[in-house]
């Protein structure tokens, strides 16, 4: 570099990295000059030392973050990390450049954006947990409570799968972090309740009055915060008098090639909002499609994605309702027949934690299959498929607020083109991160005030600005609630704002 006059640094500086060349770089009198400042203006050495003045060798291992002797635990995982080497190379993904330290337009972090902890950043999770399996901090520190607290506020939103340089997946790392502390200390009762819903809800949905009044009674919101850690300031979801039954069962072989497709009915909307799914069964049978439910050969439930084991971290109940799913779609995959659904973090598990739970080719095919309500319709209407009779909103206005794994898996231009196939509607997006409630975290007494600080960094505001005759539309089950309980507006699912627009 010299001999060309050259520079050995460029847009990074220096640092650990080149300071040792300084002096053949620009001569020993010129670095005696660099330390006389540096001593003269921070004699003590208290900014940035060991750089530019008296700097190590540029391979002083134990600089690195990797030092000699360096070397994680086995870990018995449950979740496929083939891909990155192992759990541990997964974790190591993260190379500290920071990108997650961010207030600006993005998802990542939404418990960063509402804290400033580093704590509570992607990168600092990644970091406790390589220390953790590597030994640094201990032998039991990977299923300590120190580390659960490091974990606790993140929202699985998957904004860092999308938005970190390295695609640090800290969402999937929680649950297979959950699976292990669970083994050691066990699950809360709160956690129970919200993992196991989807197998109780049959039976509950049942008794839907009597559950329904812990909104309505004086203090039955408080005990419930006492006993089972729902907090007494949210109101829980009501759950529906009657809820979706679906449509007749029928042989895949049997469904119209290029016309028909499964709608999955998640637990959320067949129990707590059934009329998002009555609205998209009519729209797209007003498109002309036949719309067929598939179900598990017990019949005893609706089929389920897993979603609410996954945030405990029961990955192996999770397992079995992923086996059980796949089993009952894959004759309709076979056949050609796409897999729609309506509930972003319930659809996309079967093109994301499905292949990792239960890796396979039948695993692949049914991700390649499944798809958003709105992403089918989207790509229906680029193809020149879609055919849907929509009355003109006469310059009407919708705000739209995404949820977390839509973004993260690029379907926010599909909810917005879905939307403006809605003749005079004007569709504007949330500049916004989490809505906070993510799933039950929002509802659990200790997260509470977290999941309300989220909100209120764009969401809420931006919803209570918008004029009253602005539709708030909001995919998310979690995301609507937490409009209702922080603003006067009501959020609606795409599919209910479509259904409004139809010429029956």
């Amino acid at each position: 570099v010299r001999e060309y006059k050259g520079s050995h640094s460029g847009e990074h500086g220096d640092g650990l990295v080149r300071s040792e060349f300084h002096e053949a770089m620009f001569g020993s009198r010129m670095i005696e000059t660099f330390k006389e400042v540096k001593n003269t203006v921070d004699p003590t050495g208290l900014m940035n030392p060991g750089k530019i003045v008296d700097p190590p060798k540029m391979d002083d291992r134990s600089l690195f973050r990797f030092k000699p002797g360096y070397q994680t635990q086995e870990i018995a995982t449950v979740l496929d990390w083939s891909d990155w080497g192992g759990f541990a190379g997964a974790v190591e993904m993260c190379n500290n450049n920071g990108a997650c330290r961010k207030r600006d337009a993005g998802v990542m972090c939404p418990s960063y954006r509402a804290t400033g902890d580093e704590q509570h950043l992607t990168r600092g999770r990644a970091n406790t947990l390589r220390l953790a399996i590597s030994g640094q901090l201990g032998p039991d520190a990977f299923t300590s409570d120190d580390m659960a607290a490091t974990m606790k506020l993140c929202v699985g939103c998957k904004g860092c799968k999308r938005e970190c340089p390295t695609g640090v997946d800290m969402a999937r790392m929680k649950i297979e972090f959950l699976n292990q502390y669970n083994k050691r200390h066990g699950l809360r009762l709160f956690d129970r309740l919200v993992a196991y819903l989807p197998r109780y809800a049959p039976a509950a949905s049942k008794v839907s009055w009597l559950l329904n009044l812990r909104d309505t009674i004086p203090g039955a919101a408080w005990l419930s915060e006492k006993l089972l850690g729902f907090s007494a300031e949210r109101t829980l979801p009501r759950w529906a008098a009657t809820p979706d039954k679906g449509a007749t069962p029928v042989d895949p072989n049997s469904c119209p090639a290029g016309k028909a497709v499964v709608l999955l009915g998640d637990t959320f909307n067949t129990y707590f909002e059934p009329e998002n799914l009555a609205a998209a069964r009519r729209v797209l049978t007003a498109a002309g499609y036949r719309v067929v439910t598939a179900q598990a050969p017990d019949r005893t439930r609706p089929l389920c994605c897993g979603r609410t084991f996954l945030a405990a971290g029961l990955a192996e109940e999770a397992k079995a309702e992923a086996k059980r799913t796949l089993d009952a779609l894959k004759p309709f995959v076979d056949a050609g027949v796409p897999i729609v659904g309506l509930e972003p973090s319930c659809l996309l598990t079967l093109r994301d934690e499905f292949t990792v739970l239960l890796p396979g080719d039948d695993t692949k095919a049914l991700a390649a299959k499944a798809m958003l309500f709105e992403e089918f319709l989207a790509s229906e209407a680029a193809a020149g498929n879609l055919t849907l009779p929509l009355k003109d909103a006469k310059d009407g206005k919708a705000l739209l607020h995404g949820h977390c794994h839509q973004k993260a898996f690029a379907a926010m231009g599909a909810v917005e083109t879905t939307l403006r196939l809605v003749p005079g509607l004007n569709v504007e997006t949330v500049d916004s991160s989490c809505c906070g409630m993510a799933g039950a975290f929002g509802y659990d007494t200790d997260n509470v005030d977290v999941s309300k600080r989220m909100g209120e960094l764009s969401l809420l505001p931006a919803v209570r600005e918008a004029d009253g005759d602005t539709v708030i539309v909001a995919d998310g089950t979690s995301c609507r609630h937490q409009i209702a309980d922080g603003t006067p507006r009501e959020a609606v699912h795409v599919a209910r704002v479509l259904d409004d627009y139809l010429n029956h």
